[in-house]
């Protein structure tokens, strides 16, 4: 059987191909729904987020009108929200804590989690590491399965005639734990928390796949220290989810004992109406405890993935190695470890030892050090780089801005005399809105305008694509920054309105300000939904290689088929981040060298390399039209 070795591409072209690969013939319903493609199954996480995206947003403008303006009448809304809005016209009360509760879920679960680790991981670790497919398609599937399960479940819970969970997005018991309660304490809560365990199943499972992938599957001379930082942030935030997830779990799980079969765990000495319940020696802090030890890894499960995708991206815009690869993987894996054991800087408001409250002081001040690191790692990559400004650079670039941002407001947060004053107040609502909510938003969008070539084979209208990052990058400013000014002054998280303190009467006018700059933040998200949708059916067709990047991806074909390759996976011959590399254009590869280049072989020139991806194209497609 002939082989050919291609000086250029420098991939291995077996004549006879692999139809079972290259080839593979489905129905629709095999193709499109029950997929065991890593490819379409990224598609499939990547549309379901968006659209929890689109409803947890408008979630946030509706609770923001009845905070912006409280006198405000919402007999327009109720055609959607029904028995919400009361006879007054007004947002029940019940209902707003209803809305803050599904809106803090489906943002950090359901969009920061799975739509955003879901979607890329997916995609790019087969791509990024020389592998066919993950370690296990079917278990692949049921991932996303189980995470779309759970989606209709948390979405069924909306019409439920007592409403969905009011217990907030942390459930804290005693409110979640006794049905009578709250409303949303008996059917919401108990479709929350069948969601959750649906969800966090679907999250162990796509866990256990992507780090079994990334160990076993790499292609040849894809040692772990040529690596893209993508994956290097993919691989730890699923051992992080793995890890921390199945706590949560048992979290829920004797939460439904205390709800359902008359246990203590989290429950004591409660009375209702004068009367003491059979409850004995439970505690709620045990339950805060459990979470947070979820919780604060999830902060960094939703913002790892953001930044392997900027480092991806700073590196390839800025036309120079990625500053300190070893620094930042050094620092992710210093962040994963660290996020394990700061999670009582949650908890200084309960009345801890405050000596056990200095040393998780100390340990949440320790954590802003690798956070630093990738920060600086980030700004000398862009220091005196040859910058190219598509969309994704943008978003990258607005990412380091709210990330360093919000970390400072951490850095005063994580002093426990400061937390307990400040703990519960909207300075608490801005800081991880944008260390954690916006930074992660940024590097997802950033990952679709980067990928979306290789996922759609059509590139998106960069126009639109600069006039959505500039409105969002500034509205998120104008909705946040504003709210450390009032959480200094003392406004609580989570009161309905705020008319009846005098005290806060002064703050009305700049609340009304938070409130419009949030309504047209989430309004500007309709140019993306435009650009995103016309694109994929519309956008101009995609080049092989449009931007000019290192990593594997960028050898297949334009839309890769079963198998990703055609023929043999190509082999890794260097690191992730030759760009701009000395004596590189003498090699005549100008500013970039691709992975899968030799150390001893270089092309003869870009236009070269471009003719051989274009020839590698065309003959896939007529193997395609042939069949």
């Amino acid at each position: 059987m002939a082989t050919e070795f291609n000086l250029t591409t420098h991939v291995e072209v077996d004549h006879q191909h692999d139809h079972d690969h290259e080839h593979h013939e489905e129905g629709f319903i095999r193709k499109y729904i029950f997929s065991e493609d890593h490819k379409m199954i990224a598609k499939q996480f990547l549309f379901t987020g968006l659209l929890w995206a689109f409803l947890g947003g408008a979630m946030s403008v509706i609770f923001r009108l009845q905070l912006g303006f409280p006198d405000l009448e919402l007999g327009f809304l109720k055609p959607i929200l029904g028995s919400w809005i009361d006879e007054t016209n007004k947002l029940d009360p019940n209902y707003y804590l209803a809305l803050v509760t599904m809106h803090g879920t489906i943002m950090v679960f359901f969009v920061l989690t799975a739509g955003l680790s879901g979607t890329f991981s997916n995609f790019l670790i087969p791509l990024q590491i020389g592998a066919r497919d993950m370690a296990s398609g079917f278990m692949n599937m049921l991932s996303f399965w189980f995470f779309f399960a759970a989606s209709l479940v948390m979405f069924a819970s909306l019409f439920l005639e007592t409403g969905p969970a009011m217990g907030g997005w942390v459930v804290y018991p005693p409110l979640s734990a006794l049905p009578e309660a709250v409303p949303g304490s008996g059917s919401g809560m108990t479709y929350w928390l069948i969601s959750m365990a649906l969800f966090i199943i679907s999250t162990l499972l796509g866990g256990i796949n992507y780090i079994t992938t990334v160990i076993n599957m790499r292609t040849k001379g894809m040692s772990f220290s040529r690596l893209p930082l993508t994956i290097w942030a993919f691989f730890l935030t699923a051992i992080i989810g793995l890890l921390s997830f199945p706590v949560l779990f048992a979290a829920a799980l004797l939460l439904i004992f205390d709800r359902s079969f008359g246990t203590s765990f989290y429950l004591s000495d409660i009375y209702i109406g004068g009367e003491a319940l059979h409850h004995q020696g439970g505690s709620a802090i045990l339950y805060q405890h459990l979470f947070w030890f979820l919780g604060h890894p999830e902060v960094y499960i939703v913002l790892l993935p953001a930044l392997g995708i900027t480092s991806e991206i700073i590196a390839t815009n800025s036309r120079k190695p990625i500053f300190g690869y070893r620094a930042m993987i050094g620092s992710m894996i210093g962040i994963a470890i660290l996020s394990f054991i700061v999670w009582a800087h949650h908890m200084f408001v309960t009345g801890m030892n405050p000596f056990l409250g200095s040393i998780f002081m100390f340990l949440t001040l320790i954590i802003a050090v690798p956070s630093a690191v990738k920060a600086f790692n980030y700004i000398t990559t862009l220091w005196r780089g040859n910058i190219i400004f598509t969309p994704a650079m943008l978003f990258s670039i607005g990412l380091v801005s709210v990330f360093i941002s919000g970390g400072v407001t951490g850095i005063v947060l994580g002093n426990n005399a400061l937390d307990i004053q400040l703990h519960d107040t909207y300075f608490v609502v801005a800081h991880f809105h944008i260390v954690m909510g916006s930074a992660s938003f940024f590097g997802f969008m950033a990952g679709v305008y980067h990928w979306f070539p290789k996922m759609f084979g059509r590139m998106m209208d960069a126009k639109l694509g600069y006039i959505h990052f500039w409105l969002t990058f500034i509205g998120i400013y104008l909705v946040f920054f504003p709210m450390h000014y009032i959480g200094i002054a003392g406004f609580p998280r989570r009161y309905y309105s705020f008319t009846s303190f005098q005290a806060f009467n002064t703050f009305a006018d700049l609340n009304m300000f938070i409130s419009v700059a949030a309504i047209l933040t989430f309004t500007a998200q309709a140019i993306f939904a435009f650009n995103f949708v016309w694109s994929i059916f519309r956008g101009r067709k995609a080049p092989l290689n449009p931007w000019n990047a290192n990593t594997l991806e960028w050898t297949t074909p334009r839309l890769p088929g079963h198998g990703n390759w055609p023929g043999k996976i190509p082999h890794v011959y260097r690191w992730a981040y030759d760009y701009s590399k000395p004596n590189a254009d003498k090699d005549g590869f100008t500013d970039f060298i691709p992975q899968h280049i030799p150390l001893s072989q270089t092309p003869h020139s870009n236009l070269e390399y471009e003719n051989e991806l274009m020839q590698k194209q065309n003959v896939t497609d007529d193997l395609k039209v042939n069949e």
